[in-house]
């Protein structure tokens, strides 16, 4: 469509409004860009399929900065997919091979065996099967122009990946690692004296001789009594704080004395323990280049999309599009 066309379609839209009553208003163009247009019921269906989305993922505080965040940014973001899937029309990209493959990948993720099978899942979810597929062959649209501009302008050399090491060692500490094993008696249905009775046994069971897993199987309340004990493995930020003051003193077969938790007491064994250090730079290099390589992709995106929002026609009409949105 030209932008003569465009005007038309605004004028004839103008006059259609002003023969109906003002509350039949057919449809409102909220922005314009080149040859195409954002409507009012376009910018809506975007902004509920977001608002799922964020629902889907976060709650609490996190869904509310999620909301105010989609709020700020959904129109802007709009017209940049526009400009990207209008420049990928112009450089004739084809993703169908793609498109197919990440649908037959996210089928297999989910162990569905068809497409009518995905459909149904999809429905489930609130998604129509068929607009489900155009949002992501524009999305694949939208990543193949990003590679074909931004891919070749990404470089990264050893001495950048050095000097980042360097800088920042403390991304690069591996924590403490505990394998932990316990006795676990719950607190709940017991009366303090019978508890502290049974404690004591325990203890001298062990002290006695008795193998600690065995102990822990046969004398844990569950969920430890199935798992004969085990814990796990941990590090030191994914350890309860009150197991963890306990534990971390000890070394390789150190026990603690009783630990009360919020639901029990613990008897804690340290079967493994591995000391903190620095990763080497070998060991480093992979997740240096990735982070480097992000952050000046990142900056390559912004400086390119910033570029393309100046040399093309975008009209934005209507500012605040929730202002009407009911």
């Amino acid at each position: 469509m030209s932008k003569k066309k465009i005007i038309l379609a605004v004028s004839l839209l103008l006059v259609a409004a002003a023969a109906v009553p003002a509350r039949e208003v057919i449809e409102e163009i909220i922005a314009v860009v080149n040859d195409d247009i954002i409507t009012l019921s376009d910018f809506k269906k975007e902004y509920e399929e977001r608002l799922m989305a964020a629902r889907a993922q976060y709650r609490g505080e996190d869904l509310e900065r999620a909301i105010e965040y989609t709020k700020a940014h959904i129109l802007d973001e709009m017209i940049t997919d526009l400009l990207l899937i209008q420049m990928a029309r112009k450089m004739n990209i084809n993703v169908t091979d793609q498109l197919k493959m990440v649908v037959e990948n996210i089928k297999r993720a989910n162990d569905i065996e068809n497409d009518e099978m995905l459909k149904r899942a999809l429905a489930q979810q609130g998604y129509n099967y068929d607009e489900w597929i155009a949002t992501m062959e524009k999305q694949i649209l939208r990543e193949a122009v990003l590679r074909n501009q931004i891919g070749q302008k990404v470089v990264i050399d050893d001495a950048e990946i050095v000097d980042y090491y360097k800088k920042h060692q403390d991304e690069f500490v591996v924590p403490e690692e505990y394998e932990l094993r316990a006795v676990y008696l719950a607190i709940e249905g017991r009366e303090a004296a019978a508890l502290e009775a049974r404690k004591a046994e325990i203890e001298a069971k062990i002290k006695g001789g008795a193998p600690f897993a065995e102990v822990a199987e046969a004398d844990s309340d569950e969920p430890l009594k199935a798992a004969k004990g085990s814990l796990g493995t941990f590090k030191e930020g994914e350890l309860d704080r009150t197991l963890l003051a306990a534990v971390k003193p000890l070394n390789k077969g150190g026990m603690t004395p009783w630990v009360q938790s919020k639901n029990g007491w613990y008897l804690i064994l340290v079967e493994e323990k591995k000391d903190s250090r620095l990763r080497t730079f070998d060991e480093s290099r992979g997740a240096i280049t990735e982070k480097i390589g992000t952050q000046k992709q990142n900056a390559e995106v912004d400086k390119f999309l910033a570029e393309i929002k100046s040399k093309n026609y975008i009209k934005i009409l209507k500012p605040d599009p929730f202002a009407d949105l009911n």
